[in-house]
């Protein structure tokens, strides 16, 4: 039997208006080896991939698949029409439907034969169940696996398309973000089929846990070049470092030996019985080709502003009940409480209820039963995929926050978007021109201003980076406030929340465990007969004790600093109000109407001075102790 060939990429050129997106870019894929996609956003991931299925023509070198292979993708667009879930995804295997409607009319015994054969070699008879499965593992029941296409939601189609691909398991499968439209509980399941899938794959993901689970190499894409490495996204990361540090090294070496040989040439060119060692010299320098610099863009940084502490709790809800319509409550009987240190992360199927109970601790949704208090002066920043499709298209990230900020100076308003990576000129880019990835910087941005209290993020890595989702990590673990978390990154999740709330069976309930535990709850009791499903998912990586660990002194630093942020805030406000009671008693005794007042106005403002200068000490020192605090955190 002639082994599968290998999947080659020779010498890749392709630009786009003049922009060169590869040049001269090799790569190897060997048979069945499962390949991550990486990169920073704009590199060329997605192009790579239209190019792979020739929706795209390369403008030099060549890309080799193995003749007869066939290569699978997610259609962009969503499957619709009467036919139901379950239809849809047999269909996706074109051969083994083609067959069934020939075997149908065909007379001919021999080709009978022929293709009975063949559709016993393809499993043709356990195709349903397989479909079944695979749809099951998507978050599709029996009941909706008969449904038409038609009653669902654009992005439950885009599950359906997910699952036929699947399903056809081609030589080929290329996936772009496949867990964009899923939500925890799929994207969990998905790990664990990709990491069985029996062909080549290329999996352009921003997930890391995906990366690490589901592939054995890594392929990244950094200027204009491609490089393979081996293992998960975590080892890559590692190697690449040593990799960019030995290469580093030595350039700074060679950078000596060219200034070493320089010096000699320099000083003994001229002398004749050293003429013949310079010019030998010369040669080498001429020959010695240089090490190119390391030269890494710019990491994101995220910062939301420090809040107001605010008493615990922040919200309490007694037997709550909330919906859309009166009389038909989505949750009922919620019994939460959120205190202001909370990380909680919302997790369920979609369709239980995530969204309504994030939009009701948002204040977007009135409790139609029950009891819910809320502290007074609270503020919620609320991230909602919506909004990022809301942003207004002829106006800059700069004019975006001037709307919110309106008494805020320019350069305070600038400050706070370089916060979230809009420094220079891309502050004053036109919406209409940003990434998806800026405009998600910009909604957070946004849901920052006024320093909230609470943050409430749906699905807030959608359209992040890697290294734009590790920046919102660390800001989240920086920020003083609390946060309810919805989304799909098990990541973000596991380094973020420090408790989770089981959104499923008409309520919200506290879940006792961690990511880990309740991906072996999915396990235990999914009734799936999907074998990969029932092997072991753990991760390649960091262990779970090393993320409950990871939280546990996130959450550490932040019960450090809150008492030392709260004497800093406290003692401003004791200036403050100092600065403007000195100020109303220089008033009083610059008006001659007071002339007798003078001396208890003076003793007053003796007082007042003696106050000022204590108030200022303790803000030097509490300052002083948040310095080096922070420092000793980073």
């Amino acid at each position: 039997m002639v082994p599968p060939a290998m999947f080659h990429i020779n010498d890749l050129t392709y630009r786009i208006a003049g922009r060169v997106i590869f040049e001269n870019a090799t790569a190897a894929i060997a048979p069945g080896h499962r390949v991550g996609l990486v990169g920073r956003n704009g590199t060329g991931k997605s192009t790579l991939l239209k190019l792979i299925l020739g929706e795209l023509q390369a403008d030099g070198g060549e890309i080799n698949i193995p003749p007869r292979a066939r290569i699978g993708c997610v259609a962009q667009e969503a499957p619709g029409g009467d036919i139901t879930p379950l239809d849809a995804v047999l269909a996706a295997d074109t051969e083994r439907h083609s067959l069934l409607a020939e075997a149908e009319t065909a007379t001919d015994p021999h080709r009978i034969a022929d293709i009975q054969t063949r559709l016993a070699d393809l499993g043709a008879h356990a195709a349903p169940a397989r479909a079944a499965t695979i749809l099951h593992g998507l978050g599709f029941d029996t009941a909706a696996q008969g449904r038409p296409l038609s009653s669902f939601s654009g992005g439950w189609r885009m599950r359906v398309a997910l699952a036929g691909v699947l399903f056809a398991e081609p030589d080929l499968l290329l996936l772009d973000e496949p867990t964009n439209h899923l939500d925890l509980e799929a994207a969990l399941w998905l790990e664990g089929h990709l990491k069985a899938y029996p062909h080549t794959m290329i999996l352009v993901s921003h997930d890391r846990d995906l990366l690490n689970t589901a592939v054995e190499q890594i392929l990244h894409v950094e200027h204009c070049k491609l490089s393979l490495y081996t293992g998960g996204y975590d080892r890559f990361e590692e190697t690449r470092r040593q990799r960019l540090a030995l290469q580093d090294s030595a350039r700074r070496k060679q950078d000596e030996q060219r200034k070493h040989m320089q010096a000699f040439v320099d000083r003994f060119r001229y002398k004749a019985s050293k003429a013949r060692q310079a010019q030998s010299r010369l040669k080498a320098l001429a020959k010695m080709q240089p090490i190119a610099a390391v030269v890494e863009g710019a990491m994101p940084e995220f910062s939301f502003p420090e809040p107001v502490q605010l008493a615990p709790p922040l919200i309490s809800l007694d037997r709550v009940a909330v919906g859309y319509q009166p009389g038909q409550p989505i949750l009922r009987n919620l019994d939460l409480r959120l205190d202001p240190d909370d990380r909680v992360a919302l997790i369920g199927a979609n369709g239980n209820g995530k969204t309504t109970l994030a939009r009701l601790l948002a204040g977007r949704l009135q409790p139609q039963a029950g009891e819910m208090a809320r502290a007074g002066k609270i503020a919620v920043g609320f991230f909602a995929q919506h909004q990022v499709d809301d942003l207004d298209p002829a106006a800059t990230a700069f004019q975006h926050l001037q709307r919110l900020m309106a008494n805020a100076r320019v350069d305070r308003v600038r400050a706070y978007l370089g916060r979230f990576g809009f420094s220079g000129e891309r502050a004053d880019v036109a919406a209409a021109q940003l990434s998806g990835g800026e405009k998600a910087r910009l909604t957070l941005a946004q849901i920052g201003v006024g320093a909230p209290q609470l943050l409430i993020l749906d699905e807030p890595t959608n359209h992040l980076d890697i290294d734009a989702r590790e920046a919102l990590v660390h800001a989240l673990n920086e920020y003083a406030g609390a946060v309810v978390l919805v989304s799909h990154d098990a990541h973000l999740v596991e380094l973020v929340a420090d408790r989770l709330w089981l959104v499923a069976d008409g309520t919200a309930k506290p879940f006792d465990g961690d990511v880990d535990d309740y991906r072996k709850l999915l396990l235990e009791t999914s009734t799936r007969d999907d074998k990969s499903s029932k092997r072991d998912t753990a991760r390649v990586g960091e262990s779970a004790p090393d993320r409950r660990a990871e939280r546990r002194s996130a959450a550490k630093r932040r019960s450090e600093l809150t008492p030392l942020r709260i004497a800093s805030k406290e003692a401003e406000r004791q200036i403050a109000k100092l600065l403007t009671e000195r100020d109303r008693l220089d008033r009083a005794l610059a008006d001659p109407a007071d002339a007798a007042r003078i001396p208890a106005l003076m003793k007053q403002r003796g007082q007042v001075e003696r106050a000022l200068a204590s108030a200022e000490a303790a803000w030097i020192s509490a300052a002083e102790a948040l310095e080096v605090a922070e420092k000793e955190r980073a």
